[in-house]
């Protein structure tokens, strides 16, 4: 299972991305795996700040909804609105093209509570 060493995760497994101020947000392998074939991605919180833990949006797989919590507090600036038309690209790169929203970080010092990959990969039991 991929499990990239330069990225965060959440408890939630949500995998972060920062480069500066902005963060990239997608879900991980392994939750694109447990969920199975993503039919629908929906993020209706675009140009809003949200606090970290809030939801801004879901993900449709075949048998189950999931909701998206963000990772850190700030605006999202970016939806990948290409998941709109192939929301199956979660799961087949969900590291790459299947990224969800990118935020603008509010308070940069939140980064330090996200997991390592080590750290993930204890609480995937991988």
């Amino acid at each position: 299972m991929s499990i990239p060493a330069n990225l965060k995760y959440t408890k939630d497994h949500e995998w972060v991305s920062i480069e500066g101020d902005v963060a990239t947000v997608g879900i991980t392998h392994f939750a694109q795996k447990e969920l199975g074939d993503i039919v629908y991605v929906e993020v209706e919180t675009l140009d809003q700040t949200l606090d970290k833990d809030e939801v801004f949006g879901t993900v449709e797989a075949v048998k189950t909804v999931s909701d998206l919590f963000l990772p850190l507090t700030g605006e999202i600036i970016a939806f990948n609105d290409s998941l709109e038309s192939a929301p199956e690209t979660v799961n087949s790169d969900p590291y790459g093209a299947g990224w969800m929203i990118k935020i603008k970080i509010a308070d940069a010092s939140e980064i330090d509570s996200l997991l390592s990959d080590a750290a993930y990969k204890q609480l995937i039991g991988a």
